[in-house]
């Protein structure tokens, strides 16, 4: 079920190019992830024109700690430069930011930037913008799962399926699972994003890098996505209908 806050589509994206890009035109990779924040601008502005109502960025990787320091101090100061610039242009649109993954090993003034967006931009209810930072889906995974027992055990027998819904509700919050998780760069790999909410995700993998990711090219992959026939396991109700969750198991 979607949330009174998610009414229109769920759709993730690996921003991923940037530092090729940059390598392409004889560019520091920093150069890349300041061109990739036009794109997340632009991203962000068109996604409630075309139905979505949650959008998740992969901004900052568990396993991006391995690029070089001054790479990551980069990309750090960009979400931060990011955060303080759009704050207001966010708040205007309705959109109300969330930040996904670790918040402990982030530098404080990051982290505070987060947390003073997050508190601007709740009451936006045209998009949710989750960005995920310090983040790695099997960690998550790993953490909904250890304290699902105990939230279990306190409201009902500890079933495998009461625990399921606990995982669930606590990886989804208010977003429901990914209908369309893109990619771009070339690459061809969810890179511990969204694993479990991303179970029955259509995927769309592009060769465009993310600093030239444009609004016509969401257009696109929503395009594609809408003459997907998405059977969740089951058969289609009406064979008709494409990118919707209409299925009957059986």
């Amino acid at each position: 079920m979607r949330s009174e806050m998610q009414r229109g589509l769920h759709v993730a994206i690996i921003m991923d190019g940037n530092g090729r890009w940059a390598e392409r035109r004889g560019l520091p990779r920093v150069a890349g992830h300041r061109a990739g924040v036009a794109a997340v601008r632009r991203t962000v502005e068109h996604a409630p024109e075309v139905g979505v109502g949650c959008l998740t960025l992969y901004a900052f990787s568990a396993d991006n700690w391995r690029r070089p320091a001054r790479e990551v101090q980069s990309i750090f100061w960009l979400l931060r430069a990011y955060l303080r610039i759009e704050q207001q242009r966010l708040r205007d649109a309705g959109v109300r930011l969330e930040a996904i993954g670790r918040r402990d090993r982030v530098p404080q003034a990051l982290l505070q930037a987060i947390e003073q967006t997050e508190r601007a931009t709740a009451a936006g209810r045209n998009l949710l913008l989750r960005v995920a930072i310090d983040y790695s889906s099997r960690s998550a995974i790993a953490r909904a799962a250890l304290a699902a027992p105990r939230l279990v055990e306190e409201a009902d027998a500890p079933t495998a399926e009461a625990v399921q819904r606990v995982v669930t509700h606590a990886l989804t919050a208010e977003c429901s699972d990914v209908d369309l998780l893109i990619r771009t760069g070339g690459e061809k790999r969810l890179s511990d994003f969204l694993l479990w909410e991303a179970a029955y995700a259509e995927l769309h993998f592009t060769e465009r890098m993310w600093p030239d990711f444009s609004a016509a090219d969401l257009d696109a992959a929503l395009e594609e996505f809408r003459r997907r026939e998405r059977r969740f396991g089951g058969v289609p109700v009406n064979e008709n209908q494409r990118g919707v969750r209409t299925t009957q198991v059986g």
